[in-house]
């Protein structure tokens, strides 16, 4: 009977621990502060205990469970509403380094180590701290930087070149899969896209496809099953 109901339990650990993130939303998952770290925690060690410790009763851990995702919603919420409350409860960003000068103070104040730092830059591919003007540690832990604009990447309106519109890619096929909502929802069709595929690749067809977009700049990618690589570089 205890192996029914560990598995019962783990069962109803792993739908709840689903659940949660749709509840709390998406920001939770992408942008970690240190109030959802908090909530993390506590929310895997409450279902670790749901799964296997017999000895607690399911309903408790349930019940707690439901409590700290309730308290984590409505802290999101009065967090939302209330910017002065916002940086208590998640934090606020830290300027590291102004004006190409770093910011000893600010640094101790936080407790981050010049080390920490100098990693983080070379994570931005940037390895020589003349080349920073402001970094600023965020809530969630990552640092953002803006270099000096000596050191910035030249950009197609720099140049004075043509700029053209660019539209969000649009899935036509994943996996093999005809994606009909995709084409519905752009005015497309079956019998479009294989006349398309048919252009640029003779002698395939839809079956043959296991990706297809179309692309920021309206046009068609496809990859297919057979990619006519001899010796792909992973096979061992």
């Amino acid at each position: 009977m205890n192996y029914i109901e560990i598995l019962m339990r783990t069962v109803l650990s792993v739908g709840l621990l689903l659940l949660i993130p749709r509840i709390l939303g998406k920001q939770t998952l992408s942008n970690m502060t240190s109030n959802d770290f908090v909530i993390s925690i506590t929310l895997g060690s409450l279902a670790a205990n749901l799964a296997f410790n017999v000895s607690l009763k399911s309903t408790y851990l349930v019940l707690s469970i439901i409590v700290i995702t309730a308290m984590s919603f409505l802290l999101s919420f009065i967090a939302l509403k209330s910017r002065r409350l916002r940086s208590w409860i998640s934090g606020s960003p830290t300027v590291l380094i102004e004006g190409g000068k770093i910011m000893e103070a600010n640094m101790r104040k936080i407790h981050y180590t010049l080390d920490s730092l100098v990693q983080a830059l070379r994570e931005k591919e940037i390895f020589n701290l003349e080349e920073v003007e402001y970094a600023v540690l965020e809530d969630n832990g990552q640092v953002s930087v803006l270099k000096k604009e000596a050191y910035q990447f030249v950009t197609k309106q720099d140049l004075g070149l043509a700029l053209h519109a660019q539209a969000f890619p649009v899935e036509l096929i994943m996996d093999g899969v005809l994606v009909e909502a995709n084409l519905k929802r752009n005015g497309l069709t079956r019998e479009w896209l294989e006349t398309e595929l048919g252009k640029k690749q003779q002698g395939k067809t839809l079956a043959d496809v296991f990706y297809a977009v179309k692309g920021t700049q309206q046009q068609l990618v496809f990859d297919f099953y057979e990619d006519g690589v001899g010796q792909p570089l992973d096979q061992e």
